[in-house]
């Protein structure tokens, strides 16, 4: 199990935006904490360093599990899963059907909508129900700092 301080677990919530940096799903808006994640898992080589932490929700971080690549099914590549820390979530995903589905631009996008299904039936549920609410798609002022250049 990982011994990640609280000061560092505060941090990484902070720098993600208290949302999901792979369905975007907001911590306000889920039942339940938002988890750290390896984004290379310890069990792949991973690390409890700043850089390697992210915010994830449950259904992502157990449909990521080990993963680090995927196939893309365009191109039957495999790449890296998207890296939320790195790399711009709008460059690799949309939101589609007024935000009910997220919608992969690149191969890292496809690979990476496929490896965690971000299209579950649960998750598209909720978030029909959280753009009924007016909660969803996340707007651009809620976005997280992986929609920024990384340092």
């Amino acid at each position: 199990m990982s011994q990640i301080n609280s000061n560092l677990r505060d941090r990484v919530r902070s720098q993600a935006n208290y949302q999901c940096g792979y369905c975007r799903s907001q911590q306000k808006y889920v039942l339940g904490v938002l988890e750290i994640e390896h984004i290379i898992p310890k069990a792949a080589g991973g690390s409890d360093d700043e850089e390697n932490l992210w915010l994830a929700c449950r259904l992502c971080n157990s449909y990521k599990g080990i993963q680090t690549e995927s196939k893309d099914p365009v191109t039957n590549r495999t790449v890296n899963l998207f890296n939320p820390r790195q790399q711009l979530w709008n460059q690799h995903f949309k939101w589609v059907n007024n935000g009910i589905f997220v919608e992969g631009l690149t191969g890292v996008g496809r690979a990476t909508v496929l490896a965690l299904q971000l299209n579950n039936p649960y998750a598209v549920t909720v978030r029909q129900a959280w753009i009924s609410a007016g909660w969803h798609p996340p707007s651009t002022s809620s976005t997280s700092t992986s929609d920024r250049e990384a340092p």
